[in-house]
């Protein structure tokens, strides 16, 4: 996380606190009533795939006191594909990826912005909606992609490469995305490559996404050592063992594995795209190679689908948990800001790439 993100290092003067603007509120009762049961059972069947009956009533107070006060809190809950399915399928008001999340955020008529995800996303909901005020449950929340890189680095690899557009994945700081040239997304990627017509570009921090990327271009990608470390996990040999074992199913990868793991899969797209394809397509049997809570949250939707989970977690959006959003929402706590100066060139490279023609 990139220092200029925190309170302290903004100018006291012009900050109000979140408690002031909005109150503390009392924290709920917890007890699992028939009232709360019955308010709640149109929610369990939505993850009764996911979590036994038995174990409901631990998570149903949590669920009805979230979306108590969030009316309340005039709040809307984001919450990523790789979050749980309670948090999905129960709480969250937007459900995407992390720009489709900023985006749809930024249209709707709410006070405060609950981001269910990692900090990176928080970053980019405060730049599309500077507005709001935008709450993390959890400020450890971080990302092994986006912390690999920062903005020094980015300023380093200009002077390195002069002239050289950087190209910058969503997935990063509010820092290094103002000293990008323009960010990109892992559906549009090679879009927003190709659209500078010239013959050498930087593609970061993504080393494979950027790797996939070349493949499709005769642009000269250049990369960062940067890595997602759910995705980089995955083995071209694991999957292929899978497909011996079992050859109807079918593997569909996200562009951030490495191009053995996206060679040797069915369909590789963003995570939209992945989603997409498991609606259209129906498969008997799918294999998602990304983080495992995205199959539990698709299943849902599609239940003749069966999935097979070689199960990668991401230990960061695991933090986010439904106890902490809640605490988020009485206590007003957990508030994420960007530096003005800082936000306005950010803002500007992220929306470089949302008016990119098709």
């Amino acid at each position: 996380m990139t220092t200029a993100t925190t309170k302290e290092n903004l100018n006291k003067g012009e900050i109000r606190s979140a408690a002031e603007r909005f109150g503390v509120l009392e924290m709920p009762s917890l007890d699992y009533t028939p009232e709360i049961a019955a308010e709640t059972e149109h929610l369990y069947q939505r993850v009764a795939h996911h979590i036994p009956r038995i174990e409901w009533p631990a998570y149903a107070p949590y669920v009805a006191a979230i979306n108590r006060i969030k009316k309340q809190r005039n709040a809307v809950i984001l919450a990523h594909n790789y979050q749980t399915p309670e948090i999905f399928h129960c709480v969250a008001d937007i459900v995407g990826d992390s720009l489709q999340l900023a985006r749809e955020a930024a249209r709707v008529d709410a006070d405060i912005i609950v981001q269910c995800g990692v900090h990176f996303m928080a970053e980019t909901s405060k730049l599309l909606s500077p507005e709001k005020t935008v709450l993390i449950p959890d400020m450890k929340a971080g990302c092994s992609l986006a912390e690999s890189i920062t903005g020094a680095d980015v300023r380093l690899l200009r002077e390195t490469y002069p002239g050289v557009p950087i190209v910058t994945y969503v997935n990063t700081s509010a820092d290094v995305k103002a000293e990008s040239d323009i960010c990109c997304t892992s559906a549009n990627a090679v879009q927003v490559v190709e659209s500078f017509g010239v013959d050498r570009v930087l593609c970061i921090p993504d080393e494979f996404l950027a790797q996939n990327v070349a493949a499709q271009t005769s642009v000269k990608v250049l990369t960062w050592k940067g890595r997602c470390e759910v995705h980089e996990r995955f083995t071209a040999g694991e999957l292929l063992a899978y497909r011996a074992a079992d050859p109807s199913v079918q593997i569909v990868a996200h562009p951030e594995c490495p191009p053995e793991v996206v060679a040797v899969a069915d369909f590789a797209g963003s995570t939209k795209g992945m989603i997409d394809y498991v609606r259209d397509n129906r498969p008997a049997k799918v294999m998602l190679v990304t983080e495992c809570s995205m199959a539990s949250n698709i299943a849902a939707e599609v239940p003749e689908v069966e999935f097979v989970k070689p199960c990668n977690l991401c230990p960061h959006m695991k933090r986010i948990t439904l106890p902490k959003i809640l605490d988020t929402l009485v206590n007003m706590s957990g508030e994420v800001f960007v530096d003005a100066t800082m936000a306005v060139k950010a803002r500007q490279a992220v929306e470089r790439m949302i008016n990119l023609k098709n």
